[in-house]
């Protein structure tokens, strides 16, 4: 048996990734929610072939790769990651990876990328029940499957945008919960206190689930986001211009990675300017009776050497969460 460490901070990826190994690989399982639960597993000789992802708490997936090579100590590492940018597949294979997947793990992909690295043989290897038992235990809330699909969505939409700054997007773990409108005010509010913001709106709509994406740029950072598209805006016209085509890159990369997991069509608008030089305290004000209650999955990108970040929100109707909820049901299934 082969002791596998498969580590990731949601329970959704590593039911995903489990159910994606070869059945027959004679594996025994451990799991771990963020690197520094791996590392102590890999010091107990439990990860000795470990599945790594990248976004997580506490140790990330560079940090725990990084502190493998400074403690010496021995795991083969395939990273399976939302995070598809051509930087990170180089940062993490610099670091000693072996290998890079992208999420989800297609099973196919897994299997061949094992028998490459020589990890498994599938002429000589007996039944497994390793994964099944696994399998049983592992129990995916509607919040953390969620999540998971935003860290996908989110993880595409991050390579577009690098694709186009020439820079390295900094992710986050996406955020998901379900807020009175009064209560995402005042959570936005603590968050950024005393900017000022220009926002762009887009709604979108598929199959009895609806919302409204909204994407918050800080005004103190726009003039160094044109610099890296190398714009030179003359007025408001163009600055708005600007933003709406960012807009569109990271609200469309992002909805289309929800849609494609969950198998179906997003309708989308046309973005909107929301609001220009404005406090969140207006921009919510103004808008308290589009959003109500409200499931908001929260994304901050930043952008790694500039002093630049984008918070995008995707504001799914309350109404929603049914059809969300037998949608993500039916993917675990």
């Amino acid at each position: 048996m082969i002791p596998l460490l498969v580590c990731d901070d949601s329970n959704m990826a590593r039911k995903q990734l489990i159910r994606a190994l070869p059945p027959e690989w004679p594996v025994s399982l451990s799991q771990a929610n963020n690197g520094e639960e791996a590392l102590a597993l890999i010091r107990q000789g439990l990860g000795p072939v470990m599945l790594l992802d990248l976004t997580m708490p506490v140790l990330d997936g560079y940090q725990t790769l990084a502190a493998l090579r400074a403690e010496g100590l021995s795991s083969k590492v395939i990273v399976v990651s939302g995070d598809v940018q051509e930087e990170a597949v180089r940062r993490v294979r610099e670091l000693g990876a072996l290998a890079f997947i992208k999420k989800p793990a297609d099973p196919e992909i897994l299997r061949q990328t094992l028998i490459d690295l020589k990890l498994f043989d599938p002429q000589a290897t007996p039944a497994a029940q390793a994964q099944a038992a696994a399998l049983s235990e592992l129990k995916v809330s509607f919040r953390d499957a969620l999540r998971e699909v935003s860290n996908v969505a989110m993880g595409r939409a991050a390579a577009l945008l690098a694709k186009v700054l020439g820079v390295f997007v900094q992710l986050p773990v996406p955020q998901v919960n379900i807020f009175e409108v009064s209560e995402l005010h005042m959570t936005l509010l603590d968050a950024q206190r005393g900017e000022r913001f220009s926002a762009i709106c887009q709604g979108f709509i598929g199959e009895a689930i609806a919302g409204e994406a909204l994407l918050l740029f800080h005004d103190s950072e726009v003039d160094d986001m044109a610099r890296l598209l190398g714009w030179q805006p003359e007025n408001e016209a163009q600055t708005s211009e600007m933003l709406l085509d960012l807009a569109s890159i990271l609200i469309g990369a992002c909805l289309a990675g929800v849609a494609e997991q969950l198998d179906l069509r997003f309708s989308q608008g046309h973005p909107q300017l929301l609001g220009q030089h404005a406090s969140l305290d207006q921009l919510i004000q103004v808008n308290r009776q589009r959003w109500r209650k409200t499931l908001a999955v929260e994304i901050s990108y930043s952008l790694e050497g500039h002093a630049i970040h984008f918070d995008l929100l995707l504001l799914f109707t309350e109404d929603s969460i049914k059809r969300l909820t037998d949608k993500i049901g039916y993917l675990m299934e």
